[in-house]
């Protein structure tokens, strides 16, 4: 009876665990040490196969959380990859090819909901593994620069990075028009896309408009 005791106590920090901080579990040495521990508390229980199904069912999401954000950031890393000047791809395209955003999507509430569904996206990936990383990192209070290895911090950069690329599409589409009435335009068009962001509890893509 004890033992069962013990084995839903233990159950219960690993589910934890292995749904917080995933990583912990990345590489083979500790993938095979939950596996061991797994193994043991099964055998506490093994009349019913309860503990059984549900540790298989933790292992299942795990090695599920790992493949996803496995994925996710080889798609970042894609992203990350050099690409040649693009001034010089622009000046190459036909005028007529070179659409403003105006032409794309002229209605600011519509423009706010997308800009917040890539929000939610970049948000959902951010975990609080990531967060640690960068805890772990600090080299004091008075510098707060961060040393090591922060790659798993991806999730982060690809958050802020967004934040930055939204600022310099806004900056972009103003600075290209070159009739003053039409540049008022697109400057009004933002400000009334910031306002919808706010108005949907954007802040972030409002922050990065402004």
């Amino acid at each position: 009876a004890k033992l069962k005791s013990f084995a839903a106590k233990i159950i219960q920090l690993l589910k934890e665990w292995t749904e917080t901080f995933p990583y912990d579990f990345q590489d083979e040495k500790s993938m095979k040490e939950l596996k061991e521990i797994a193994h043991r508390i099964t055998q506490c229980d093994e009349e019913n196969g309860t503990v059984k199904k549900i540790i298989s069912q933790m292992t299942q999401n795990l090695l599920m959380a790992l493949s996803a954000r496995s994925q996710y950031q080889e798609i970042r890393e894609k992203f990350r990859q050099p690409v040649t000047d693009k001034g010089t791809i622009l000046k190459t395209k036909p005028q007529s090819t070179q659409k403003d955003i105006l032409s794309v999507c002229c209605d600011p509430l519509i423009l706010a909901q997308q800009l917040t569904y890539v929000e939610l996206e970049r948000v959902s990936n951010i975990y609080p593994e990531d967060l640690m990383q960068i805890v772990s990192h600090m080299d004091s209070l008075d510098n707060h620069k961060c040393r090591g290895d922060v790659t798993k911090t991806y999730n982060l950069e690809a958050y802020d990075n967004w934040f930055n690329c939204l600022s310099m599409l806004v900056a972009t589409e103003i600075c290209r028009v070159v009739k003053k009435k039409q540049r008022t335009r697109m400057v009004e068009f933002f400000i009334d896309v910031a306002r919808e962001c706010f108005n949907i509890g954007n802040f972030n893509s409002m922050m990065a408009i402004i």
